[in-house]
């Protein structure tokens, strides 16, 4: 049953006034209003086929056939991506000193662009591609230009839009000609963790001593179902921080927390802010 909205900003108020420094994780729940499609129901469920998997990009150039053509048509939906509420109330909310760090499992970067400044991009950003090999890095419109001119009969196809810019195209991938990397020739992959790979360590690490130095832990849109982001909320619960989640559905750490609001994000995010700026 979905909260009262005014009940849950008034219960999200009361939660981070007694806890003023606030770690933040946040999902792709904060990002929908923004046009960019999330990968799960209520219910934690998939929606559609689970993404692309590490391994096989890695592998299989066919693969890397089918994901490239498809970011060619469904990429839009992130570049073009708008920030939302929710990323505004966030940014707010640090601005008035209540946030320690958000860590986002997005690959978007709409928080930066909502003037959030405390942002761990824990699953790494979508606008930049890595060579592989030899780190070689070029921005990821750059690259969907050279694939464009490459294959231009994909270029000129549309499909709905699926979640990180992938879109729901099935055809014969055989023809696509993928884009390798000018300098050495390896295998160019959008700069993102995918299924499958492990978060850098580094972002972990900033992650971790954010989490140290904050006194409770706020989960925004977000399942908590991948374990990269799961694991802070088990390692916050084992140091006894209080732990709270707003978010529309189940989350994988509701027997851990201490405040649970089933509410639109937008709305109470929004109100919790224009309260605390009020006192």
């Amino acid at each position: 049953m979905t909260d009262n909205v005014h009940a849950a900003s008034e219960a999200l108020v009361e939660f981070v006034q007694r806890h003023p420094r606030l770690w933040v994780i946040t999902g792709a729940g904060v990002s929908t209003d923004s046009g960019i499609p999330d990968y799960r129901d209520a219910a934690g469920q998939w929606k559609r086929p689970p993404p692309v998997q590490h391994a096989d990009f890695v592998g299989s150039h066919s693969v890397r056939q089918r994901y490239w053509a498809r970011a060619l048509v469904g990429f839009k939906a992130l570049s073009d991506a708008k920030v939302g509420g929710a990323h505004r109330a966030l940014a707010q909310l640090e601005a008035l000193g209540h946030v320690e760090q958000v860590v986002t499992q997005n690959v978007d970067r709409l928080h930066q662009r909502a003037g959030s400044r405390r942002v761990v991009d824990l699953h790494g950003r979508a606008d930049l591609v890595v060579c592989m090999q030899c780190d070689y890095r070029m921005m990821r419109h750059a690259l969907h230009a050279e694939m464009a001119h490459l294959n231009p009969a994909f270029a000129t196809l549309d499909a709905g839009h699926a979640p990180d810019g992938d879109a729901d195209l099935e055809t014969d991938f055989n023809t696509f000609q993928v884009h390798d990397c000018p300098r050495c020739g390896g295998i160019f992959k959008p700069d993102v963790v995918f299924y499958g790979d492990v978060v850098p360590a580094l972002r972990r690490e900033q992650a971790q001593a954010a989490l140290d130095r904050a006194d409770a832990v706020l989960a925004v849109g977000t399942s908590l179902m991948v374990f990269s982001g799961y694991r802070f909320f088990r390692h916050a619960h084992a140091r006894k921080l209080p732990l709270a989640a707003l978010n529309l559905g189940v989350t994988r750490a509701d027997p851990l927390l201490s405040l649970k609001l089933n509410a639109p994000l937008t709305p109470v995010l929004e109100a919790t802010v224009k309260c605390l700026q009020s006192t």
